[in-house]
């Protein structure tokens, strides 16, 4: 499997994003604009946080989210694998949120305007790639409970830097959630990634997708997870 670099800008280019839809289109079947890109961007902006909320987590210091500091690595057909960040950002959570926001919006607004998807279902899938990697980060520390408090306290910072920026139409809702799944904590999605709506996985829901009954997402959950 061929990897190779790319820098982060190019998710704030419409012109990539639009190149982009194509190597979606040929991975996941001929869908509609708007479902290719969020499908995209759900990967993409999971992989973009990592590298800042990772090491904040583990060690209180964040790296640099801001997109011309991450580069990614991704395969040829486009699927993001990990990503890095050549810049730390420091303890102060205040700075964080900011710094998250601003690469968060520049991207919204690309990926929305190559695919017509709406900002805020956009920004609503950024805001669960956040949590999902502060859990995950948290899991690895044998204290997946912190993770809500965490993610309360980034929330707040960003949705203040939020205000602040010209144009984000994310005012701070939605925000992570998480809940108790017998004794696992996990996220409780605001978001959806729409893969189901693509022809190569149709009908084909994740375990936490929102767009099923609450009693159909716990029973595949603890399926998914054990008791």
């Amino acid at each position: 499997m061929r990897v190779v670099e790319l820098p982060a800008t190019a998710l704030a280019d419409p012109a990539w994003v639009t190149e982009d839809l194509d190597r979606a289109r040929r991975l996941h079947g001929r869908a509609a604009p708007a479902v290719l890109g969020t499908i995209r961007w759900y990967s993409a902006s999971s992989v973009l946080v990592a590298p800042a909320l990772e090491p904040w987590v583990h060690t209180g210091v964040a790296r640099d989210p801001a997109l011309d500091a991450v580069t990614f690595d991704v395969t040829a057909d486009g699927r993001f694998l990990d990503a890095h960040s050549t810049r730390a950002l420091g303890a102060d959570p205040a700075a964080l949120g900011a710094a998250l926001v601003r690469a968060l919006d520049s991207a919204v607004t690309a990926f929305a305007r190559a695919s017509g998807a709406s900002p805020r279902a956009l920004w609503a899938v950024g805001v669960d790639s956040i949590a999902n990697r502060l859990l995950w980060a948290a899991s690895t520390t044998g204290d997946a409970n912190t993770a809500p408090r965490l993610a309360r306290e980034l929330s707040d910072h960003m949705e203040s830097a939020a205000r602040e920026l010209p144009g984000c139409v994310w005012n701070g809702s939605p925000r992570p959630r998480f809940a108790t799944m017998g004794d696992r904590l996990v996220l409780r999605r605001s978001s959806c990634c729409l893969i189901y709506e693509a022809p190569a996985t149709r009908d084909s829901k994740c375990a936490s997708c929102p767009r099923q009954t609450p009693a159909e997402r716990e029973h595949r959950l603890r399926l998914l997870l054990g008791p």
